[in-house]
């Protein structure tokens, strides 16, 4: 990898409760999920005591996100663990995630998983799910939400959009392609040997429709439109604008089974269940129902800062800390939201949602 690569890698989302305020988009999304992992909960086979039930959040950022789904899981394992026997979770994201508003949130939040059950216990890990975080055999039920689309790294600089699914270079493309299946099967594994027999996975994540399409069409061209006015307008060094890439995929169905195409199973894990479904999108149906252009803008425009502007701000020859980026951060956010309140327009959002066994 070169060094105008190595600038650009995933950046945690935006702190300081930026990402909990800004996440209508996942928390619409995750809702078709939850579900699923409450199936999970009931039908994971529980360890002997006197070891605690182990659940992990790979991905958790501030934690709001993860506060209802946890809430259902914990309630369904109590059911079948008993009163008083220990529920641990465990949340894990990059190093630099604001772990600080996490620990707040899991301490005030009125719908904080913590409330009303002394034997359930919060940590959290700073690493990467792209590595073993976990002793092997230890996790009885994992959830996943709106993360594995990150990849582990860049792979190639995109030379004509902020996103490579509007890309047209086929090397770009190529790349993240390869990148992407490397780290679907590097997430795999690792879980695999996180889970205890009998535990489940359960993963929501961005996914392509049976077009191949990716969705937010609208919110990236505005995206990527005002990175060139800035360029033209001589705010960014055209290099520094050509390291702003967005390292997310999303993934079609055949990518999802593609590790367990041999054999049905991979690294001690099947897939149960998997479907590719269109999210809602929340913030047009508010746009139908009060006709508010601006605030349409406004809140795509927030939701981008909170979970892809610290990436893109890493390309900045200062970095994502300092005064450039937050006036960078603050003129794509106001770009971003007046174009698209010029011209309103419904975000296609493919998601999928797996339930994994470990056998």
């Amino acid at each position: 990898m070169t060094d105008s690569l190595a600038v650009v890698s995933p950046a945690p989302m935006e702190g300081h409760g930026a990402y909990n305020r800004s996440s209508r988009v996942q928390a619409a999304g995750l809702s078709p999920a939850v579900p699923l992992l409450e199936q999970a909960a009931k039908t994971a086979a529980l360890e002997l005591l006197p070891q605690p039930v182990i659940v992990a959040d790979y991905g958790s950022s501030e934690g709001h996100n993860s506060l209802g789904p946890l809430a259902v899981a914990i309630r369904t394992l109590r059911k079948r663990a008993g009163p008083g026997r220990a529920i641990w979770v465990v949340h894990t994201d990059l190093p630099d995630n604001d772990f600080t508003a996490l620990f707040q949130t899991l301490a005030v939040d009125p719908n904080s998983y913590l409330r009303g059950d002394s034997a359930v216990f919060a940590s959290a890990i700073g690493r990467s799910f792209y590595e073993q975080l976990l002793p092997s055999s230890s996790v009885t039920l994992a959830w996943s939400s709106w993360a594995v689309q990150w990849l582990s790294r860049l792979p190639a600089q995109i030379p004509d959009q902020v996103q490579i699914a509007y890309s047209q270079d086929p090397a770009a493309r190529a790349a993240f392609a390869r990148q992407a299946a490397e780290d679907w099967r590097t997430f795999l594994v690792h879980r695999g040997c996180e889970l205890r027999p009998g535990g489940k996975l359960v993963v929501l994540t961005m996914g392509v429709d049976e077009a191949g399409n990716f969705g937010y069409r609208p919110l990236l061209e505005a995206m990527y439109a005002a990175l060139l006015d800035m360029v033209r307008e001589g705010f960014l060094r055209a290099e520094e604008a050509r390291r702003m890439v967005i390292p997310t995929v999303g993934r079609s169905r055949s990518d999802f089974v593609e590790p367990f195409a041999d054999s049905g199973s991979f690294n001690g894990l099947s897939i149960e269940q998997m479907e590719v479904f269109l999210s809602e999108d929340r913030i047009w149906a508010e746009f139908e129902n009060n006709g508010d252009a601006r605030g349409f803008g406004a809140q795509w425009a927030a939701f981008s800062r909170a979970s892809v502007f610290p990436t893109l701000a890493a390309g900045l020859e200062t970095g994502r800390a300092g005064s450039r980026a937050i006036t960078f951060v603050n003129r794509l956010e106001a770009d971003v939201a007046a174009r698209l309140a010029a011209s309103p327009e419904r975000m296609l959002i493919p998601l999928a949602k797996l339930l994994f066994l470990k056998q």
